[in-house]
Parts: C-alpha cells; sequence; structure tokens
C-alpha cells in the first residue's frame, strides 16, 4: 500500500473530522496528517490498530522465544509434558 495516496495536511482533518473517520472505518487505511508541510501523526480505525498491537504482541513473544533458544533455556518436550502431567495428576 502506498501512503503517499493516504495524505492530508491538519486543516483537512479539523475541516472533515466526520468524514475522516468515516473513510478510516470503511477502508481501514491508515491516514497521514502532515503540519507544515512534514509528517506529524498517522491515524487508523480502531480495529486496525487493534489488530496491529495483537500482531506486535505475538511478534514479541516470538522473539523472546529465539532469544530463549539461543540463549540455551530450552526442555526436552518429553520432559515439559511429564511435568505439566505431574502437576495435572497432583490438582
Amino acid at each position: 500500500m502506498r501512503y503517499s495516496s493516504q495524505v492530508k495536511p491538519i486543516s483537512y482533518l479539523k475541516a472533515n473530522a466526520a468524514e475522516v473517520l468515516a473513510q478510516l472505518t470503511e477502508g481501514r487505511n491508515p491516514l497521514v496528517i502532515t503540519q507544515n508541510g512534514e509528517a506529524k501523526a498517522v491515524i487508523q480505525d480502531v480495529a486496525s490498530y487493534e489488530e496491529t498491537q495483537e500482531t506486535l504482541a505475538l511478534l514479541k513473544i516470538l522473539a523472546l522465544g529465539h532469544a530463549e533458544i539461543e540463549a540455551g533455556q530450552v526442555k526436552p518436550v518429553g520432559e515439559v509434558i511429564a511435568r505439566l502431567r505431574a502437576k495435572q495428576a497432583a490438582t
């Protein structure tokens, strides 16, 4: 996706806020807001924002897992399953 087609000055946002929000919700494309000719903010609909945050959380979990593997902080799967079964049997 090209963001250059989704660039508007802050004055446009001020004058057309309701329309901009409707377009964001319908099209789900972020909008770059400029001030004095410079990009200053990006706005997006809530659903897209939530999806982005969920994706980032998953990527962080993967990165942490990869770092643990690199650091040798791993256990054989059989050992983990046996420990989980033992805990389950104890309850």
